[in-house]
């Protein structure tokens, strides 16, 4: 099982890049071949997601030990706006104060996967793998040099 933690620890950051590539595709997917128009709080995820995937690659590449610098306040803003597009899409919040005057509604159920995946719902896990996985990274890389 240390063996298994061990190798995560060396790889996280592929890992972190893996879940914004997945995110980043499937999002096109949705939009460029299900022909599944963004909303409002879509485009402003996908402002956070997309930069993700080219900050870690150069990140990687690298070897900057910095890179969660870099990365960690985009997905965190991700992670905010995708928590309030949630609440907004299942109705804990009301759909008078969503930002999403023009185009299609926030709340527009376009996709419903088992009854119960849906496109905010696929955004925020993607958000909390990721930021979880930074806050992994940050625990044993940087802690270390203390």
């Amino acid at each position: 099982m240390k063996k298994i933690f061990t190798l995560v620890q060396q790889n996280i950051l592929y890992l972190v890049l893996i879940q914004a590539l997945v995110a980043m595709l499937g999002s096109l997917y949705f939009s460029n071949v299900m022909n599944l128009p963004p909303c409002v709080l879509c485009w402003y995820q996908r402002i956070t997601m997309y930069p993700l995937v080219a900050i870690l690659a150069v990140g990687i590449l690298k070897r900057d030990r910095n890179v969660l610098l870099y990365s960690f306040p985009l997905s965190i803003t991700g992670l905010l706006v995708s928590i309030y597009h949630n609440l907004l899409y299942y109705g804990v919040i009301p759909e008078s104060i969503a930002p999403c005057m023009l185009g299609i509604s926030c709340t527009t159920r376009q996709i419903e996967w088992l009854g119960f995946i849906t496109i905010p719902l696929m955004a925020l896990t993607a958000f909390v793998i990721i930021n979880t996985l930074l806050i992994i990274y940050w625990r044993t890389h940087y802690e270390q040099r203390s």
